[in-house]
């Protein structure tokens, strides 16, 4: 992206979207990132821009481009575009310049959802592959999680109603906690100690502190998950006469874990959706395995065989390991490739 003083003052979304700065930021001039090549002229970057403004401790990004900022293009006469804009809120150093990483962060974001039709919304997590600052290996601020940003909420527009959607960065720990529990119940929580849910990469987790640490635990046990489902790149299974095999990637196997131990013992089903395959695991009083459809796979987990179907996918290698007579599960390595499609890293080797 480029540095951009001309905000296009006379397009309505764009107007919208400043309008609702404008009582949080009376009379600012944010710094502008626009785009060179626009997208839809077959240009790399989604967003038509970013615009930053400066806060005492943080500063907070907005994004243009993810709802409809021009002219009202989808049937959909309620919803302006995607139904969002992202924002972020980065923490401040001193005497330093906004950095450029939140902006591309936001950008890699909506070029998911132009290229994968995955939208995102409030409540949703997931898992950057990295560090949210690429240029930061130390940082514990691997995963992400969404939700309304507390100042900026919902408005309306000449194209229909979009949420500013917040990008909040989670530590391992906190991502974890997010798949067992609630993701917004979690954000509420933590906000208690991250006022405006700004994302540090310099922190720790928050769930060093015992106070809290216990508030989430407590959380977990009362409500379980919210999460009924996931994504994964390796899911298969194979059913031979002796029982069946199921087939997954080491990288979502654990977190996959994570949401079953808070959907089962509650009553509650978990998907697990691929390009061409559907898993879903049911609680039930016996195991039983069923193919209601094509390239869908019903598993009934009773009770006593919850713990050992988690332990076996929280396992770190590859390996296959029998819950029962019926069933086992197959642990397979997984490639996390950059955005050429370099493998940058291997998750599950075995030794």
């Amino acid at each position: 992206m480029t540095q951009d003083a001309d905000a296009g003052s006379d397009y309505p979304g764009w107007d919208a979207i400043n309008a609702a700065l404008e009582p949080l930021y009376p009379g600012v001039d944010p710094l502008h990132w626009g785009t060179l090549i626009k997208w839809r002229l077959g240009g790399p970057d989604p967003l038509d821009g970013v615009s930053v403004y400066s806060r005492d401790d943080h500063w907070h990004y907005v994004s243009y481009g993810m709802s409809e900022l021009y002219e009202k293009e989808s049937d959909i006469a309620e919803t302006s575009g995607w139904g969002f804009e992202f924002t972020i809120r980065v923490a401040r150093r001193p005497d330093a310049d906004p950095p450029i990483w939140p902006a591309n962060l936001l950008q890699n974001l909506a070029r998911y959802v132009f290229t994968t039709g995955n939208n995102f919304a409030a409540g949703h997590h997931m898992t950057l592959n990295g560090p949210i600052d690429l240029e930061d290996e130390n940082t514990l601020i691997r995963y992400i999680a969404f939700c309304a940003d507390p100042e900026l909420g919902r408005i309306d527009t000449p194209h229909g109603e979009l949420t500013f959607l917040q990008v909040v960065g989670l530590t391992d720990a906190e991502y974890e906690a997010a798949q067992a529990w609630n993701t917004e119940k979690l954000l509420e929580t933590l906000s208690e100690r991250l006022p405006l849910l700004v994302t540090d990469p310099a922190r720790q987790s928050l769930l060093d502190d015992p106070a809290l640490a216990q508030a989430v635990a407590e959380g977990i046990s009362r409500d379980g998950s919210s999460s009924a489902s996931s994504w994964a790149t390796q899911l298969d299974w194979h059913r031979p006469e002796t029982g069946t095999l199921i087939v997954l990637g080491a990288l979502a196997a654990p977190n996959i874990a994570t949401s079953l131990r808070g959907r089962l013992p509650f009553g509650r089903h978990f998907g697990v959706y691929a390009e061409q395959r559907e898993l879903q695991f049911l609680p039930g009083d016996h195991l039983d395995v069923t193919e209601p459809a094509q390239n869908t796979l019903h598993v009934t987990i009773p009770a006593h065989l919850v713990d050992p179907l988690c332990a076996a996918l929280v396992t770190a290698r590859a390996s296959t390991v029998q819950i029962d007579p019926m069933l086992s599960i197959e642990i397979v390595p997984t490639e996390i490739k950059d955005q050429s499609g370099q493998v940058i890293e291997v998750v599950g080797l075995s030794n």
